[in-house]
């Protein structure tokens, strides 16, 4: 039958797994690291993944294809559901999402390898920082340097303060687990303030890149050439180069 169903761009998608939470029918799983259908019959094609992809990957498209299973989709949720329960009492990963894959670091303790603990002075020049709490008229934005940070980069990059935060305004966010697009916040701050200079530090984590999407998204619709650079931070703490 011909139909409204859920098309993905693999070539776009940047496999943040935001679509696959937002399905409440589970017809989109991350395989691969990429947003996949995995079964035309549990896509409804009402499109409530659509808004949620901050990649544009996602269209919804008339096309043939089999008819909605709503009995197909309670059962395909049940065992979903059982699984997902499995997998955390085994500390499996039920997602296929890279960025919660579990794994240790083997990190030495500083004092056995010579080093003197020294206290660090905070490098954080406003509050609030959270992005979604940050008013896009706060005065602080006023000719400031931007860095736009992922949660995760300041517990996995131990001089932070120092090498990122120091003279910047510390915008902090994660678009997985704040189950938002930042792209018109940040479209609103750049439009409103004369930005001097945008730093995206991000994770290494296929989700991470989000983030960057999102102030990419922003600058274009700003209208404004303003310079900006990403780093990528590793899980394992060290800066990647490009």
């Amino acid at each position: 039958m011909k139909r409204k169903i859920v098309t993905i761009d693999e070539e776009k998608c940047n496999g943040c797994g935001l679509c696959a939470s937002a399905c409440h029918e589970g017809a989109l799983q991350l395989i691969d690291g990429k947003a996949k259908l995995v079964s035309e019959s549990y896509c409804d094609g009402l499109g409530d993944c659509l808004p949620k992809c901050p990649a544009g990957a996602i269209t919804i498209r008339e096309m043939e294809a089999a008819p909605y299973n709503e009995e197909a989709v309670k059962q395909n949720m049940m065992a979903k559901n059982a699984k997902n329960t499995q997998d955390a009492l085994e500390n499996k990963l039920p997602c296929g999402c890279p960025g919660s894959r579990v794994k240790m670091l083997n990190k030495e303790d500083n004092q056995k390898i010579g080093y003197t603990a020294v206290k660090e002075q905070s490098r954080l020049a406003q509050w609030p920082c959270q992005l979604k709490l940050v008013p896009a008229n706060a005065p602080f934005l006023t000719n400031a340097h931007l860095l736009i940070a992922a949660d995760c980069t300041a517990y996995a990059y131990a001089s932070i303060h120092n090498d990122f935060m120091r003279n910047r305004v510390t915008l902090i966010g994660c678009p997985k687990l704040d189950n938002v697009d930042y792209t018109d916040k940040l479209t609103d701050i750049l439009k409103f303030n004369n930005i001097k200079s945008v730093t995206v530090l991000k994770m290494e984590v296929p989700c991470c890149n989000g983030i960057a999407n999102a102030v990419r998204e922003a600058l274009i619709a700003s209208g404004k050439m303003i310079p900006w650079n990403v780093v990528t931070i590793s899980t394992e703490g060290d800066i990647i180069e490009d």
